[in-house]
């Protein structure tokens, strides 16, 4: 442990930072791996399996800085309307992580963990996800959360869904209903709010992405792919963001 945090000072000392104005939380929309690949006359799915060079670093690099929670928008629920050979390939890129970087995740003593809905995934990758969330379930690291099948409306709605429910069984009030109840009831429940939203591939949109959560995100976009995105750009996104005035809606004081 004390060379994970000797290695973190030298990365924040390298930057000019200090741990406090590190985001706890950094939300990362990957996007542009197909652009990538057709900007270079390749088919699409070598732009994926490019973009997981760019996971692998990222998630290194986020460790390193000491960041408390990275998650990655990996498929949304609006992806399946893609050709079903992209979409197979996706799958087996995604098992495929997940069974290489096991013992990464432990070797980083990182917890992983998914949001979203498991209709549609397939057995193998809901085996590889069960057998990773339960072997990290006692890390006490970086929390590598991946929104897989995800999108933020069906989660508000299956959240409603859920308090409407308990407010019929008797087991909440109407008039108890608050931000928290419903944050509590998220897939997200538990994890801090994204201080930091990345996006890639200059799209300046959510895309559905946790919409509740981001509510006071800052955010931040590169004309570069994902396939292109590296350590340094992590760097300087994090380096923005720290020069940033977050008020939260108040005024900044004097």
């Amino acid at each position: 442990m004390a060379f994970v945090a000797e290695t973190q000072q030298s990365k924040l000392d390298a930057l000019g930072l200090v741990p406090d104005q590190l985001p706890r939380h950094i939300a990362i929309i990957m996007d542009g791996n197909g652009r990538w690949a057709q900007s270079r006359g390749l088919p699409r799915i070598e732009g994926h399996r490019r973009g997981v060079k760019s996971v692998r670093a990222v998630v290194e690099e986020s460790v390193d800085l000491g960041i408390e929670q990275l998650t990655l928008y990996c498929l949304s629920s609006e992806n399946w309307k893609r050709p079903p050979t992209e979409l197979k390939l996706l799958m087996f890129l995604l098992e495929q992580y997940l069974v290489e970087e096991r013992s990464e995740i432990m070797r980083q003593n990182m917890q992983f963990s998914i949001i979203g809905q498991q209709d549609g995934l397939s057995p193998a990758v809901l085996k590889e996800i069960d057998k990773t969330k339960e072997m990290s379930s006692s890390n006490t690291g970086m929390r590598l959360c991946l929104a897989i099948n995800y999108g933020a409306r069906a989660e508000v709605v299956d959240a409603i869904s859920r308090i409407t429910q308990k407010c019929i069984d008797g087991k909440l009030a109407a008039d108890e209903i608050d931000e928290r109840t419903v944050s509590d009831h998220l897939d997200t429940s538990g994890m801090p709010d994204p201080d930091l939203l990345i996006r890639t591939a200059g799209e300046m949109r959510i895309s559905n992405f946790l919409l509740w959560q981001i509510s006071y995100a800052e955010i931040w976009v590169t004309q570069k792919f994902w396939p292109e995105f590296r350590e340094p750009d992590l760097q300087q996104a994090i380096k923005d963001f720290a020069q940033r005035d977050r008020r939260y809606g108040g005024l900044k004081s004097k």
